[in-house]
Parts: structure tokens; C-alpha cells; sequence
């Protein structure tokens, strides 16, 4: 007779176990619709421009990117103008876009206010959105002197040619350069600029914005605004506390 009601006890217990694992994986895959449900894609080029659907932009013919919650929530920048952060930025020799040999530092930062960001050319999910806003950025920036820097993070498969069509596709205009190099070189420029990362793909989607002369040097998330970062820009380059 005890044997039977232990038997029973752990049959029981079994039973319970069970439903709750069902009902655990009943809720993920809820959990799971209801996101895949509220997904949203967006051009990079055009943001306006939204389907929750795969595709291509009708405009530019772009591929929909989705829009993360990462990137709708955290678009505030992330530190002051003015906060004292120094830079140390190595003097290394880079190519631009055009294959032509310059030096980073004294080349496209000293004396000059810069956006620097961190891009690779085979990226489908942050970089066009970064270089998006880079282009956005460039056209209400029209006249202000603000210089453009997108370096990349896979300097072995991005050549200049790759990073020349690559900045074609956003309009890239005067005073937008793209930067590559030898990988050591280019290795020892991204950690002075805080921007390694053991992958390529989980490169670092801020903004480095700086007023070499002033040496005033901030950060920023890549995705924020461009109202937002535009008047983050102005504040660096004038030197004014938000």
C-alpha cells in the first residue's frame, strides 16, 4: 500500500513538472509571435519608408533593415560635450577611398572638427543605417565645416574600391572619407578610438564627435536623431554645454 501511494506521489509530481514546462515553452513561443509580430523594417536612406515585411526600399531600392527596440529606446546621447575626455589618436598611415596614402591623425582630425564612425562593407544589419545618418548628417551640415570619417573594422576585405562604392550608395559627398589600411594599422587605430571588438559584426554602432582644436571630445549612439546629433555637433564644435 505505501509503495502504491509513493508511486502515485511521484506520478503526480511528474504531471505537474510537466505542465509548467509546457506552459514555459507555451509562453516563449507567445513571447516569440507577439515579437515577430511587431517587427518593423525600415530603409536606412529613408526612414519614412516602413513595411513589417522584408524588402526593398521603392526608393532607392535599399534593403529593409529591422528596426531593433535597442535602437528606439537608446537614441540619447551619451556623453557631454565639454566632459574633459581626451584622445589619444595614433598618427597611423591609412588609405582613403581613393587608395590614396594618408596620415589619420594629421591628414583628416588635427585642427578640424569630425564624426568618426565604424563601418564594414558586407554589413547588413547597423552599418547601413550608420551610414545613412553619416549622410543625413552631411546635408544639414552643408557649410558648417564639419568633416565626415567612417573607418572600417574589416580592413582585409574592405579595399578602397569596396569603400568608394559602398559610400556612393549614401551620396557621399566632399569632406566624407572613408578609411582602410593595413590590418595593424588599422587594429591600433580603433583601439585608441575604443572601437575593438573580437568580431567584425559586433562593432561598436556609436559616433565619435570631436573638436580637435579645442580638444573637446565626446561619444554618441550611431542611431540617435539627426536633430540630436546635429545639435550635439554644433555643441562640440562651438564648445558649448548642452
Amino acid at each position: 500500500m505505501k509503495t502504491q501511494i509513493f508511486l502515485l506521489l511521484i506520478l503526480a509530481l511528474f504531471a505537474v513538472n510537466q505542465s509548467e514546462a509546457v506552459a514555459q515553452v507555451t509562453s516563449e513561443a507567445s513571447q516569440e509571435q507577439a515579437a515577430a509580430a511587431k517587427a518593423v523594417y525600415s530603409c536606412p536612406m529613408h526612414p519614412e519608408v516602413q513595411s513589417k515585411k522584408r524588402g526593398k526600399c521603392p526608393k532607392c531600392k535599399m534593403d529593409l533593415v529591422r528596426q531593433t527596440a535597442s535602437a528606439a529606446v537608446n537614441t540619447a546621447p551619451t556623453v557631454a560635450p565639454g566632459s574633459g575626455k581626451k584622445l589619444n589618436i595614433p598618427d597611423v598611415e591609412v588609405l582613403d577611398q581613393d587608395g590614396k596614402a594618408i596620415h589619420f591623425y594629421s591628414d583628416l582630425v588635427k585642427g578640424k572638427t569630425v564624426a568618426i564612425n565604424f563601418i564594414f562593407t558586407n554589413c547588413t544589419t547597423i552599418c547601413p543605417p550608420l551610414g545613412a545618418t553619416f549622410a543625413r548628417l552631411q546635408r544639414e551640415l552643408t557649410g558648417k565645416d564639419v568633416h565626415f570619417i567612417s573607418i572600417s573594422v574589416d580592413p582585409l576585405t574592405d579595399t578602397p574600391e569596396r569603400l568608394k562604392a559602398w559610400g556612393a550608395k549614401f551620396k557621399a559627398g566632399a569632406g566624407w572619407t572613408f578609411v582602410t589600411g593595413n590590418k595593424p594599422e588599422i587594429d591600433e587605430l580603433l583601439r585608441a578610438l575604443g572601437a575593438t571588438a573580437a568580431r567584425r559584426e559586433d562593432h561598436t554602432p556609436s559616433i565619435i564627435i570631436g573638436n580637435d582644436a579645442k580638444d573637446v571630445w565626446t561619444r554618441s549612439y550611431g542611431l540617435a536623431t539627426t536633430t540630436q546629433m546635429v545639435t550635439l555637433i554644433e555643441n562640440v564644435k562651438e564648445s558649448v554645454q548642452p
